[in-house]
Parts: structure tokens; sequence; C-alpha cells
């Protein structure tokens, strides 16, 4: 600011032929004059610091950036570059102010890339993605994945490129990493889902065997009497070889009872394949059920996935229980046969260990499947005390459970939620108004 003249307690005396009126005015102009100047001197400063500290604060945003930044004129002269670049290609923000952007890529492919985006006369204010190859500092080509942005002066005319970039070697890493975590994920909710149906296993393990008993111990018996059989036709046989008589053989045969053996033979057969079929379709059921599914879809119909629940969760459900199932027409679903067979099974045993509270009346179980609009719906209902208010909001979350400490681990809800939910359908919890639970299935119907 220049010095102010020094105070005066007199104003200076007039010049010659100018009287004392006119010198006044002249005075006073001349301090409105000065005192504009100090104003505008001390607004022209604060201006300064502001555009300083904008400055500063630019400088500040560019050296942060993770990833590099070059800012070319239309000729692709480099005009600003920020810290990423600089240590990327190991050259000073001065060494390269004023250079050519093509002298800092590495192979013909990115400066042509380079070249056809700089040379584009129309581009969009969004930009153009390209891959470019820097020269690193050591001479190794660094691949950048690079967005360019026309620049453009006040006039609409286009003055010059920015180009950000960041490095794909980093952005490869994290999609590995990602990748990683994500296959972590998917094998521990298969293992988690596995666990699941070994519990349930576990739950069902007398109604399976009492399931099994049945056709193996027919199987048994039919294999008893064919053994007795074989012994009466083996003596009637040696009979035979042996020279007998025909009265003879007419005698031994009708003591032997042959006519009635020969008669019996084709049903104790038959009832000992079937016998034989049904213990092997017991047993492929469980391994169905207990393997780790690969996530293969297929059509599925609902009625004989509820059959084959119903008939594993009766046989260890308490005798007093009255279990209300009625197959319909067969309602297709497309799906992993295995994983609904889990999801209904687990809703099943909630209803029956549901109706176990009870205070009074008979437990009753009810399960219903229909469809409408295009939806198949399933739906387990029980007379058991309902869910409470409160946890309705809350019961498909992990690993919550209203039971007791060891009879559930809270977790075959949210896994059987996880499982309707991945087959485009939806799962509800509700509770009915004349008491007890609902717990409704609903999926895509299956066109034939």
């Amino acid at each position: 600011m220049p010095p102010r003249p020094p105070f005066r307690t007199e104003p200076p005396a007039p010049p010659q032929g100018m009287d004392d009126a006119a010198w006044v005015d002249v005075i006073q102009k001349m301090d409105e004059v000065y005192s504009q100047l100090v104003h505008d001197e001390i607004e022209l400063e604060k201006k300064n610091a502001e555009l300083e500290q904008s400055q500063q604060f630019i400088l500040s945003v560019l050296s942060a950036m993770s990833d590099v930044l070059v800012v070319c004129d239309a000729q692709g002269l480099i005009e600003e570059t920020n810290a990423a670049l600089c240590d990327v290609v190991g050259r000073s923000e001065q060494d390269l102010r004023g250079t050519s952007l093509y002298d800092l890529l590495a192979g013909e492919a990115s400066v042509a890339r380079a070249r056809a985006v700089m040379a584009n006369r129309s581009p969009t204010r969004r930009g153009e993605s390209i891959e470019l190859d820097l020269r690193g500092a050591g001479g190794e080509s660094v691949p950048v994945d690079a967005n360019c942005t026309p620049r453009f002066a006040a006039s609409g005319r286009r003055v010059g490129t920015v180009l950000v970039g960041r490095p794909t070697a980093e952005i490869r890493r994290a999609y590995q990493e990602l990748r990683t975590a994500h296959e972590a994920l998917k094998h521990t909710q298969q293992q988690l889902l596995h666990s699941e149906k070994m519990a349930s296993l576990g739950r069902l393990v007398a109604g399976v065997a009492h399931e099994l008993n049945n056709p193996i111990s027919f199987v048994l018996g039919n294999v008893h009497a064919l053994a007795r059989y074989s012994e009466r036709l083996r003596d009637y046989l040696q009979a035979v070889h042996g020279g007998s008589t025909p009265a003879e053989l007419q005698a031994l045969g009708a003591r032997l009872r042959v006519p009635h053996i020969l008669h019996d033979l084709p049903s104790l057969l038959e009832g000992t394949l079937e016998g034989a079929q049904r213990t092997a379709d017991i047993v492929n059921g469980l391994k169905r059920f207990s393997a780790i599914d690969a996530d293969t879809r297929q059509e599925v119909d609902l009625n004989q996935v509820v059959d084959r629940s119903v008939l594993w969760i009766g046989k260890g459900a308490p005798g007093h229980l009255r279990l209300l199932w009625q197959p319909g027409p067969p309602r297709l679903v497309r799906g992993n046969a295995g994983q609904l067979q889990q999801v209904v099974m687990n809703l099943l045993q909630n209803a029956v260990d549901a109706t176990g509270e009870q205070a009074s009346g008979e437990p009753e179980v009810r399960i219903l499947v229909d469809e409408s609009g295009g939806l198949v719906h399933l739906r387990v209902e029980d007379n058991g005390p309902g869910i409470p208010p409160e946890d309705l909001s809350r019961i498909f979350d992990p690993f919550f459970t209203t039971k007791p400490v060891g009879k559930g681990t809270g977790l075959g809800l949210s896994i059987s939620y996880g499982i309707v939910e991945q087959h485009g359908g939806s799962l509800r919890a509700s509770n009915l108004p004349g008491g007890g639970a609902q717990f409704e299935i609903t999926l895509p119907r299956l066109a034939a």
C-alpha cells in the first residue's frame, strides 16, 4: 500500500486565481479518490488471498489423488499433472510440464489410441475410456485404465483433454481379492447348508429307521419263506432224479406241498423285489437329501416333495399328532428338489415342535398346496401358540431361535428363506386368526 501523505491540520493555500470554495472542492475530491484507492487495494489483497487459498486447495486435492492425472492442451502438451503420475513415471512436475503426452506412453498401440481420442472433433462431455500403457520409472510398461474428458473454453472451443486413470494392476488385485472372498463365502454358505441338513437328519433318525424297518422286515420274511421252499423243491427234485414212481412222486409232492409252492413263488418274488426297491428308494432319498447339492435346476413336483417330507417327519412325530395332507394335481416348479425338500422338512419340523407347546386340544399340522396367477403356494399351518408379534420381524434372522438351548441352531428358517429366495420365490410367516402360525412358500409355476 503506498504511504499516505502526512496529515495536515490546515489545508494548503489555494493556487493563485482559484477561490477558496473551488479549492476545498478539489481537496475533497482528492480525499474521495484516495479513499477509494485504499479500499480497492484492500479488496484486491483479499481476492489474492482467496485465490491463493483456492490454488492451495486444488494442489492439495491433486496431490491426494491416488489416480494419475494429466491435463493437456489441444496439441497434447502437458499443462498439469499430479504426484501419482510423477511416482509412476519417475519424473517431477516441472520436468513433465510442457512435454508431449505421447512421450509418456509405451508402445505404438497406446500412442495410436491416445491420438485418436485427442483428434476426435465431436467428443462427449462424459469422456471416453481407453486402455493405455505408461512408461514406468524403470522402463517397464504400466497398464492404466484411463478416462479421457475434453476440456472446453468459455466460447465452447475445445482447448485440451483431461486424462484420469488408475493402474489396472491395482484393479485386478482388488477384483481377485473380491473373487476369493466371494468363493470363500459361497463355500461357507454351502457348508452351513449341509450342516443344517445333517442336523435335520439327526432329528429324523428314529422316523427314518422305522420307515426302513418295514420293507427290510418284509424282505427278510420273504427270504426265509423262499429258503424253506427251496429245501422242499430240492427234496422233490432228488426224488425225481432218483427214479421214484409216479405214485411216489405224487404222494411226495402232496406232502411237500409243491403245487402250493409253485403258486406262491411269483408273489413272494414280487413282494421281495418291491420291498428291496422301497428300501433303495428311501436310501436314495436320504443320499440326495444329505449330499451337497450342485446348483442344478429341473422340473420338481411340490406334491412329491411334501409326500417325502410328511413320510419322514410323520414317523418321528408324536403318535397323537394329526398330520393333515391330501395330495392334489401336480404342482410343478423349477428348482433343486433336495433344497426344496430341506425347506419343507424344516417348516414341518418347526410346526410339529410348536404343537407340542399348546396348552390343550389335539395337536394338528396342515399342509396345503395350490396355485393362482402363475404362482404355486405351499402353506404349513399349526394350532400351536403362534409367533410372538415382537418376533415376527426377525424370525428369519440367522441364529435367532425361540427354542431352548440345544433344541435348535437358529439357522433353519434363515437358510430356508435364502433357498426360497434363490428359487425366485418368497417365504412369509404370520399368525392365524384362530391361533397358531402359518408359513407360506410362493414359487413361480412351471408352465406345462
